[in-house]
């Protein structure tokens, strides 16, 4: 099923057995996808495999895949609704746009490199129905040869902000990075986190009501963070429910545009810190991050001076200088 733009579909969502009595689908999953074709099919296929009689819609945002994602849902998923993107819409401006077109009464935001494993949509249902003051659920999230992947987090404070995913995270105290990764529970234990990775999460319609969608002026990373961020304050609870799997091949969009992540992840770090920190901690931050970019340019350049792997460390010297230039300046 195709539908353009403006929100206008061309044919009708996936029904089921289950669903209200107007005939309108429980579950709304909503996926965005960029330039990963084989693995978007595997996903749907996942999807549908754990369908069974759940009154169920799936929608694709294709933000002008190259490699002819959207041509593929539209040929061997008909019933899947297609939005087909003339630009890189980003994942939270995606999300929004397929959530505003979805009619179910629980949304699933689902990466496209996931493989969902059977009874994990009915397992977060079940859990959502019986908990009413959960507002967003993360799946337990698996690598590919099935260990655990990292997926619940406690909110980020400065000191987080110094050490995770920086040049001096192996020095970071350890109670630091253990209470962000939320250690002291086990990984088959539920919990209440402040937030959960997006690669899988599902949520009501009443909070989209409620809090909005996700900020679009970020692009990519932190948009979760700051959603449920905006969730939690609403005075809803955000639970991480390891009896539902998801398998997550992580970064295989991003990892296309080495030097764009960089840049995405920490102008979208210093949204978050700017927004909820303050302009002050922000500036620190930034200035922190600029310095540590320049550290590495020098340790790279030295590594290649010195003939160690130089086709690499040339190519992180250019990468990291891009960052400096772009001076890493909050998203608006």
């Amino acid at each position: 099923m195709m539908i353009d733009e403006s929100g206008r579909p061309s044919g009708s969502p996936l029904r089921g057995r289950r669903g209200d009595p107007l005939g309108r689908p429980l579950l709304s999953v909503v996926i965005v996808s960029w330039n990963v074709r084989d693995l978007l099919r595997d996903c749907l296929r996942s999807l549908i495999a754990d369908q069974g009689d759940l009154a169920m819609e799936i929608i694709v945002v294709d933000g002008a895949s190259a490699d002819g994602s959207a041509a593929m849902v539209a040929d061997e998923f008909p019933s899947v609704c297609l939005i087909a993107s003339n630009e890189n819409l980003g994942f939270p401006k995606g999300n929004n746009v397929g959530m505003g077109v979805a009619n179910g009464r629980f949304l699933l935001l689902l990466n496209p490199d996931t493989i969902v494993k059977r009874g994990a949509l009915a397992t977060i249902l079940t859990y959502l129905q019986n908990n009413p003051a959960i507002g967003l659920v993360g799946a337990q999230l698996l690598n590919g040869d099935g260990s655990v992947q990292s997926s619940r987090r406690r909110f980020p404070t400065m000191a987080t902000a110094f050490f995770e995913s920086t040049w001096l995270q192996p020095f970071a105290p350890k109670r630091v990075l253990d209470d962000y990764y939320v250690n002291d529970t086990a990984d088959d234990e539920i919990a209440l986190v402040d937030w959960v990775m997006g690669a899988c999460m599902m949520t009501r319609r009443e909070i989209v009501d409620a809090v909005g969608g996700m900020d679009e002026a970020y692009f990519m990373y932190s948009e979760e963070l700051d959603w449920q961020r905006r969730i939690a304050d609403a005075g809803w609870q955000v639970a991480y429910l390891p009896t539902a799997q998801v398998v997550h091949y992580t970064g295989k969009s991003s990892e296309q545009a080495v030097t764009a992540r960089h840049i995405n992840f920490e102008r979208a770090k210093l949204r978050y810190f700017r927004l909820y920190h303050g302009r002050g901690q922000a500036w620190l931050l930034r200035v922190f991050l600029l310095a540590g970019y320049l550290v590495q340019i020098v340790i790279e350049g030295m590594k290649g001076v010195l003939g160690h792997k130089r086709p690499l460390r040339w190519q992180r010297v250019g990468s990291y200088w891009q960052v400096l230039k772009s001076g890493l300046r909050p998203l608006a």
